[in-house]
Formats: C-alpha cells, sequence, structure tokens
C-alpha cells in the first residue's frame, strides 16, 4: 500500500504549500487514515511521509539511525537531484552545513558557534534587539495608517538583528535579505531570480547561482577576519578550526550560509504569521494588551502556527520498524513538521489560533541533536518586537489578502497587507 498519487503530488508540490488548504487536507487524511506510508509523486524517487507528531519526534531523536546527509535533506525531484550531485561533486547535498551532515562532524560544527546562541548568552544582545525592534516600530507607524508589513516590517527586522550579531555591515544586509529569498524561495514567481514558474532543475541551478553569489561575499568576510578577527559569529566561523584546521571550503561556506539566512528568514516568516493571525483576530490582540503575560504563550503559538520549516529529509542507515512498517536501509523520510504542529492527538482544536495552549508542544525547531541553534534567538527577537508594538496598536485589520510563499521547504506570508490605528 502507498499513498495516493493525488496526495502524494500535493505533499510534493510548491503551490499547495501557497495554497495552504490543499496541503492541511491532504496531511489531515493521512495523518487519520494513513499516517507513515511510502508516497511516490511525479519525478520523485520514492520516500516515507512521517506525519505524526510522535513519529517525528522517534526519528528525530535517533540521529545516528537516521541521518541528514546520506542522501539529500530537502524534498527535490531526480532531475534537481541529480544536478545538485553535480553542483557538489557527487554529494547529496549542495551545501555542507549543520543540517547536512550527521555524527562528530555535526558535534564539531555546532560546537563552533553553539555559546554564542545559549539563552544565557543571548542576554547580552537583548538591549540591541530592543534598541532595533523600537526602531521597526517607529518605522510602521510613520509608514502609516497602512503597510505591507510582510515586506515593511517582518522581512527587514530579524535580518538587521542577525546581521548585527554576524558582524555584516548595514550596507550590505540589503544584499543579504535578496539572496536568502532567491534561496528559499526559488519555486516563488514573486521572489525567485527569474520571475517566472520554474521545473525543479531550474530551481536546482538558481540555487547554485545563488550560493556562488554568496560564496563571493563570505569569502571575502573570512579574508578580513582571519587578517583581524572581531567580536560576531562570523569571526568565530571564519577562524574555527577542528582538529586544527580550519574549516574546508564546503563547512565554512555552509555554516556563513546557514546562520546568516535561515537565522532570520525564518524568524520573518513566523513574525509576518503572527501579525496576520492577529489583523484577523482582535479579540487576541486585546487579550495580550489586557494581559502582558499571555506574550509567551503568544509566541509559542505563532511558531506552531508559522511552522516556517514544512520538511526535512532523512534516510535511515539500517534496517528498521516505525508503526510496524518495515524500513530498510538506505530509505528516504520526510518528516512534515507542519503536519505534525496540526496532529490531532497532541493538540486540541489545532486550526484555531490559541495562545493559551499549556502545554504547547510545537515542534517546529525539531529536536534531538539538529535541534534549530537558533530558537533562542527567534523567540527573544519575536517576545521583544511585539513587546515594543503590540501596546501601540490601537486597532489592526487586514487592508488586502495575504498571501504565502510557494515552496516545500521554507514557506511563510509574502505579504501582509494591514491598516491600523495607534493609541
Amino acid at each position: 500500500m502507498t499513498i495516493e498519487v493525488k496526495l502524494a503530488n500535493i505533499i510534493a508540490d510548491p503551490g499547495a504549500y501557497g495554497a495552504l488548504k490543499p496541503v492541511d487536507d491532504a496531511f489531515t487524511e493521512l495523518r487519520r487514515d494513513n499516517p507513515f506510508d511510502i508516497a511516490e509523486p511525479d519525478g520523485y524517487d520514492p520516500f516515507w511521509v512521517a506525519c505524526k507528531h510522535a513519529d517525528i519526534l522517534t526519528i528525530e531523536r535517533q540521529a545516528d539511525l537516521f541521518h541528514n546527509g546520506d542522501r539529500s535533506n530537502n524534498l527535490l525531484a531526480k532531475d534537481a537531484i541529480r544536478m545538485a550531485r553535480a553542483f557538489s561533486g557527487g554529494e547529496s547535498n549542495i551545501f555542507r552545513m549543520l543540517v547536512t551532515v550527521d555524527g562528530a562532524e555535526h558535534r564539531a560544527l555546532r560546537a563552533v558557534t553553539f555559546p554564542a546562541f545559549t539563552a544565557k548568552a543571548l542576554q547580552g544582545v537583548a538591549d540591541d534587539v530592543r534598541k532595533i525592534a523600537r526602531e521597526f516600530v517607529e518605522l510602521m507607524l510613520n509608514i502609516g495608517p497602512e503597510c505591507d508589513f510582510a515586506r515593511d516590517i517582518a522581512f527587514l527586522y530579524p535580518l538587521r538583528v542577525v546581521m548585527q550579531i554576524l558582524g555584516v555591515p548595514r550596507e550590505d544586509q540589503p544584499h543579504i535579505l535578496k539572496l536568502t529569498q532567491q534561496l528559499f524561495s526559488n519555486s516563488d514567481p514573486d521572489l525567485n531570480r527569474s520571475g517566472t514558474d520554474v521545473t525543479p532543475a531550474q530551481a536546482m541551478a538558481a540555487i547554485n547561482a545563488v550560493m556562488q553569489d554568496l560564496e563571493a561575499y563570505f569569502g571575502v568576510v573570512t579574508q578580513k577576519l582571519r587578517a583581524q578577527p572581531a567580536e560576531n559569529i562570523n569571526s568565530l566561523i571564519a577562524n574555527a578550526r577542528i582538529d586544527g584546521e580550519y574549516l574546508t571550503h564546503r563547512q565554512l561556506m555552509g555554516y556563513y550560509i546557514l546562520v546568516a539566512t535561515a537565522g532570520h528568514d525564518t524568524t520573518s516568516n513566523t513574525t509576518a504569521a503572527a501579525l496576520w493571525a492577529l489583523a484577523e483576530r482582535p479579540e487576541v490582540l486585546a487579550q495580550i494588551k489586557a494581559d502582558p503575560a499571555q506574550m509567551n504563550g503568544f509566541v509559542e503559538e505563532s511558531i506552531r502556527w508559522a511552522t516556517p520549516v514544512k520538511t526535512f529529509m532523512r534516510s535511515a542507515t539500517a534496517d528498521t520498524e516505525l508503526r510496524g512498517r518495515k524500513i530498510a536501509k538506505g530509505d528516504w523520510i520526510l518528516l512534515s513538521y507542519h503536519s505534525a504542529n496540526r496532529d490531532e492527538d497532541v493538540f486540541a482544536n489545532p486550526f484555531d489560533f490559541d495562545i493559551t495552549r499549556k502545554p504547547n508542544k510545537q515542534i517546529a525547531f525539531g529536536s534531538g541533536p539538529h535541534v534549530c541553534l537558533g530558537q533562542h534567538l527567534a523567540r527573544m527577537e519575536m517576545r521583544i518586537l511585539w513587546e515594543e508594538l503590540l501596546p501601540r496598536l490601537k486597532s489592526l485589520e487586514l487592508a488586502g489578502e495575504p498571501k504565502w510563499t510557494k515552496s516545500v521547504f521554507v514557506v511563510g506570508p509574502k505579504t501582509v497587507p494591514v491598516r491600523y490605528a495607534v493609541n
């Protein structure tokens, strides 16, 4: 038995995530009737689909049994996988970074920056984050009474925070933002390089072109920071050594690209989705304004609601079983975080936006050894922005139709037009 082709094609279709309802309907059906089975979308190698919260935790916490890097860790069509191997010299992933390596290499790379991203260490930058948040709140209120919150605020605020922590000059930040959007939204004609719908192979070619631009930028960064180290994350990466040797070129560039892109893009998507939710639910805005203690619940529910990283892939390193199904060594497995965060067995009324969920067991940041390195920074950025913005808002509503990006990987609102009044 396999997942019917219609559902399999939805799971692999970037446009379905842009519409969202087809994906929600498909995964709701699978959670109910067929929670772990093989999908064979047109043009793709077969893969298992894990869509239940418990199953994804089981896989994530057995990192030695389910690897990130043995096969592509993104859901790619056959043509795109062939191109990725050509670009990378035969490896399964174009990038060699934390999310595409395993075992000792993963532990060594994670140790390079982990101390700087602990909740305790980040308290040292909280004042700087609040200063940036206030700047963007004033920008929004000065633009008013309408703005596109995604483009005017949400895309730029986390970018500014992460670039400051990394040590990227402010004048370079628009360039990094553009490259990030092209990297993660290569299937979306509004954000990719071509401005048109593309095939999976064309999307892969575009990723390679963006990667070359990023490598050119960070190659200069490395030279500067090895000659003159600084107190920032980029300097840690540039000067990091494993077993006495500098990181390889692919490790080095992969690290820069991961922190500089994923470090703000996922937070941007969650922030934009959160305000979209508030604009549709004035009672929730009133609830938070009346009781600021609800802020942490709002942030956590926003993360569950948005789940910006929709999927990651794993592959089995040995024969094993899950839900009584026999998984063979080498089998490819899709983890749907989006589905897991709407699992009826874990979340009551999962399609309701409820800031009072306790406990909120969202797994948008993953779990196990590969849990998101920047999760504490993301939470802090969002909490501080809302603490500065929400008390200033008297009312908030949509001023047009928001739209999601089209991608099977990182998805968020690409436009959130809102109308607001201030106190």
